[in-house]
């Protein structure tokens, strides 16, 4: 059997969905002998090299580069699966989508409590800087989604249990114990 492709990438969001990856503990060897990373942070590789059987997304979008790289992941990937609370509905990020972008930079980099010595009132604002967007965006709100994994980080036993399924082209076996909620 040859391995299945597997590309990683964190959005707007803590990297915890990323953690619970790794906590698949010394099932992360059996996944080794099944995938090969292609583009993701576990193994360094920066963009695609090549098509991609299953994407894992973690993070909303708040920012142009977001929605960059979710679009460029739904293109690479055959199926595409959101990890976690902020890829989902767009978790603690999306606190801010009541309060107006002018409110939440002031806040950011002129008003806040720890904010100091900026006595020019300088908002950062340089074309390098990825173009905020008017609120935090859940991934199926910008792109098809197929399959979503719940949890804030979503359990271990879960995303092994989807991922195992979906590389193996087996159903999936997920026990209501491995979804978590808050």
């Amino acid at each position: 059997m040859s391995k299945q492709i597997i590309a990683t990438t964190s959005l707007a969001g803590c990297f915890g969905c990323h953690m619970s990856l790794l906590d698949i503990d010394e099932r992360i060897l059996q996944l080794i002998e099944l995938v090969e990373f292609n583009k993701s942070p576990v193994n360094d590789i920066k963009t695609f090299t090549k098509q991609v059987d299953i994407g894992i997304i973690e993070g909303g979008c708040c920012n142009s580069e977001n929605v960059a790289v979710l679009k460029d992941f739904r293109k690479h990937c055959n199926l595409l699966v959101s990890v976690g609370e902020c890829a989902i509905m767009g978790g603690l990020p999306a606190m801010r989508n009541g309060i107006p972008i002018g409110e939440c930079l002031h806040e950011a980099y002129i008003g806040g409590i720890t904010v100091q010595q900026n006595h020019e009132h300088i908002i950062p604002n340089d074309e390098e800087l990825p173009m905020l967007l008017d609120k935090v965006y859940p991934c199926h709100e910008i792109v098809k989604i197929d399959y979503f994994l719940p949890g804030c980080p979503p359990r271990a036993d879960l995303i092994w249990n989807a991922l195992y399924a979906l590389i193996t082209n087996t159903p999936m076996d997920i026990p209501y114990e491995v979804i978590k909620f808050d």
